[in-house]
């Protein structure tokens, strides 16, 4: 099947109040415009030097949908950044917040919606806040959370985890139940400048079970593009 009968495929059988993220990392201008003919909202990007030169490649195409940074962003890419992405999912601690926020307020940016990244496996080969070197992990990311409502030019819209990956998806289940509780108990603060949303979480391997288990983002690239070439990694 090609591209748009996946998408196609994909978001029928999706429920309709789940956002698809497509993650385009390493994909063609040509599949990214094709999936965003079949229907596309929202476009997620790994790296803000591939995601400039694909949104200027795209032309009107690309504010079309709305564009997400899901890797990890580094400070000297946040002004680029800010220039490019209408969400930013990958806030993984205060100084990271209070630099976008810093850099927001020069570029004019009035408010930027962000997502707090949890490394909910506290994987050590991956970003995002790992709760293992937190504990208590809840009552911490609540304080994180009111330190972050403070700064004027940010708004957290939600929680993003990728989880661990198991052969078996069924496996990863508990700890997108732990990020829903999370999710719930920020949530339940009803701090300013917090609207918690989005609940990023599942990806081509485990989108089902992350469904079921409250999300209402989700972020495919494989099921819907295909396979990678080998040395671009999964």
């Amino acid at each position: 099947m090609g591209i748009s009968t996946n998408y196609a495929k994909i978001r029928q059988e999706i429920p309709k109040d789940v956002t698809i993220v497509l993650s385009v990392k390493t994909r063609t201008v040509e599949q990214v415009e094709e999936v965003i003919d079949a229907g596309a909202t929202d476009i997620g990007q790994n790296y803000v030097q591939e995601a400039g030169r694909m949104y200027s490649a795209l032309q009107k195409k690309a504010a079309k949908v709305r564009w997400h940074m899901i890797g990890h962003l580094q400070k000297n890419k946040i002004n680029k950044a800010l220039q490019i992405f209408d969400v930013i999912q990958t806030v993984d601690s205060l100084g990271k917040a209070a630099a976008i926020d810093k850099r927001a307020e020069r570029a004019g940016k009035k408010i930027i919606p962000v997502y707090i990244e949890l490394n909910i496996g506290s994987e050590f080969s991956k970003a995002g806040i790992k709760p293992a070197e937190h504990e208590p992990f809840e009552k911490y990311m609540e304080n994180l959370v009111r330190d972050i409502s403070v700064l004027s030019h940010l708004r957290v819209n939600g929680l993003m985890t990728m989880g661990p990956r198991f052969g078996n998806p069924e496996d990863v289940r508990p700890y997108f139940k732990r990020t829903k509780r999370i999710f719930e108990s920020i949530k339940a603060l009803d701090l300013p400048n917090v609207d918690m949303k989005e609940l990023s979480m599942g990806m081509t391997n485990s989108y089902r079970i992350a469904i079921e288990e409250g999300s209402n983002m989700v972020r495919i690239g494989t099921a819907i593009f295909g396979k990678r070439k080998e040395n671009c990694g999964e």
